[in-house]
């Protein structure tokens, strides 16, 4: 099975790789624009980021499926605070299926500078003395002690996504 992953952040293509292992994929990194700032702000950006780095991951290679993941931040009805989401999209030129990775709860100070307009990574960063967190543990392993890590909960997102081809289901009919 090829894969193109719309990304060549080495966590990203990470996570596609270890959620998809059982398949012994061919992953393909493919820089692409997500088509979204690169700080999405709600729900509906950062799904699109992700549907739009899929589908341009699979035009330009001849891979079987096109995967796109996306980080962004959202307030969420019921949740108080910002908090961080993550979403995958996947394609194989005639469906497009999505899912959802874990959401968490990003700290007063955090949103703070993001509502001022920088980015998380960075944020991050400054935050804990680090350089390049997004290509490491990210946001999600810091925020988690660990518990998880940026590939982890982003092969969630994969996972859901990836579902229903897997399963031979297409998930808008269930």
């Amino acid at each position: 099975m090829d894969v193109a992953v719309g990304s060549t952040n080495p966590v990203k293509v990470d996570a596609v790789e270890r959620t998809l292992e059982r398949f012994q994929p061919s992953v393909t990194p493919v820089a692409v624009d997500s088509g979204v700032p690169e700080q999405p702000w709600s729900v509906e950006e950062t799904v699109t980021g992700a549907e739009t780095r899929a589908r341009r991951a699979l035009e330009a290679t001849d891979a079987d499926y096109g995967v796109g993941l996306e980080g962004g931040v959202a307030r969420i009805e019921g949740v108080p605070g910002l908090s961080l989401i993550m979403w995958a999209a996947v394609t194989d030129g005639d469906r497009l299926e999505r899912g959802g990775g874990p959401t968490l709860p990003l700290p007063d100070d955090v949103a703070r500078r993001l509502e001022s307009g920088a980015e998380l990574g960075p944020v991050m960063d400054d935050r804990h003395g680090t350089d390049g967190i997004a290509e490491r543990n990210g946001a999600a392993g810091v925020l988690t002690g660990g518990l998880t890590n940026r590939s982890r909960a982003l092969g969630e997102a994969v996972a859901c996504a990836f579902g229903p081809f897997a399963t031979g289901s297409n998930a808008s009919q269930l």
